[in-house]
């Protein structure tokens, strides 16, 4: 067992002992991803969503505290670029420190793929999930206008960021806390 670490250090119960784990998904897995996602979007991506994602070859790993499903990610390399399209945490371990973790192992990822910029859009209303992103470094370089649904007959803009790992110097990020089978 190992303790969460402290970049990673959860406000529940800090001394407890769990082992975390980043882990490949597979179409296993997509019941419990589906509901996750269900219960933390009013606009979710489907089982179809995940089911093609999975068979298109894009990352898509799993982060595993003991027997919880944490949250997830799912992201595209293209040459030498990665374009984050889903990013979650269950809602019981959201503002924990959990989705800098999935960000952590993004980013050492992307660069052990040899990306130069990683890429994602965000809800415009996304007020958390923007502040997370320029924490790492992203910038905003454009809009989406009417990109997604908000209501039956509303849509909202994404913002588009975009963050140059190259910008990280030749220092790894570190995420050590993570065991992962990660594909190369």
């Amino acid at each position: 067992m190992t303790a969460w670490p402290a970049a990673c250090q959860p406000a529940v119960a800090p001394n407890v002992q769990v082992q975390v784990q980043l882990l490949v998904m597979s179409e296993t897995d997509l019941d419990r991803v589906v509901a996750i996602e269900q219960a933390a979007y009013s606009h979710p991506w489907t089982l179809g969503n995940f089911k093609d994602a999975l068979k298109a070859g894009n990352a898509a790993f799993k982060l595993m505290a003991g027997d919880s499903l944490v949250g997830y990610l799912v992201a595209m390399q293209v040459i030498d670029e990665v374009h984050l399209l889903n990013i979650t945490v269950a809602p019981d371990f959201q503002r924990q420190g959990w989705a800098r973790c999935l960000m952590q192992w993004l980013l050492l990822w992307s660069q052990q793929q040899g990306a130069l910029h990683l890429w994602l859009e965000v809800r415009q209303s996304n007020e958390r999930a923007l502040k997370l992103y320029n924490a790492f470094g992203f910038q905003q370089v454009g809009l989406r206008k009417d990109y997604y649904p908000a209501s039956r007959t509303a849509r909202e803009s994404a913002v588009v960021m975009r963050m140059a790992i190259s910008a990280l110097g030749s220092q790894p990020v570190s995420a050590p806390f993570l065991s992962a089978e990660a594909p190369r």
